[in-house]
């Protein structure tokens, strides 16, 4: 098998692994999800929704590739946006906010980030912020750098929402899981 393809599918599989991570938190807690994504154009839905019994769980999401359509379908705040462009962690954070009052989801977890090839914003390739917010409305942003080509950006970034979104139904800010 060439490199490039057991790289790829590694990827893959632990995005997939990620995702029944996410969803197994999501069930124990009796909570839903939805999702906001910009660079990586419905990825997380998709992972989300390859996972077996996900409709329980899953609420639904927005893809908002476009800079505007942050602001028209997630609320956004347009002066942020000029201010600071698309890849910032308020940004990230009000999209999260912004798909959970959408969809009604306990949590909403976004994406916003540069996947290449060229920087965006002043922000360079691989920059990323993850955000989650949850039914007592605190949101937690991280933000990852990731390397490697678009698709691995892309892949990697699935893995963190998720894994974000998994510590934050889990447990508190910090990471600290409940019993």
């Amino acid at each position: 098998m060439d490199e490039q393809v057991e790289v790829g599918l590694r990827f893959e599989k632990a995005a997939l692994a990620a995702a029944r991570s996410a969803h197994e938190a999501l069930r124990e807690a009796g909570a839903t999800c939805a999702t906001a994504e910009s660079l990586t154009g419905g990825l997380i839905g998709a992972y989300l929704t390859a996972v077996p019994g996900s409709s329980a769980t899953y609420r639904g999401g927005a893809v908002t590739y476009a800079t505007d359509t942050k602001a028209t379908i997630l609320g956004v705040p347009e002066d942020l946006l000029a201010e600071h462009g698309a890849v910032h962690p308020d940004v990230a954070a009000h999209m999260a906010r912004g798909v959970r009052r959408l969809t009604g989801a306990d949590h909403g977890v976004a994406v916003t980030g540069v996947a290449g090839p060229e920087p965006q914003d002043g922000q360079p390739v691989g920059t990323v912020y993850a955000a989650v917010t949850g039914p007592d409305s605190h949101t937690q942003v991280v933000r990852f750098s990731f390397t490697g080509d678009r698709a691995g950006i892309r892949l990697d970034t699935v893995k963190g929402a998720l894994m974000l979104l998994r510590t934050a139904v889990r447990g508190d800010v910090t990471g600290n899981t409940r019993a």
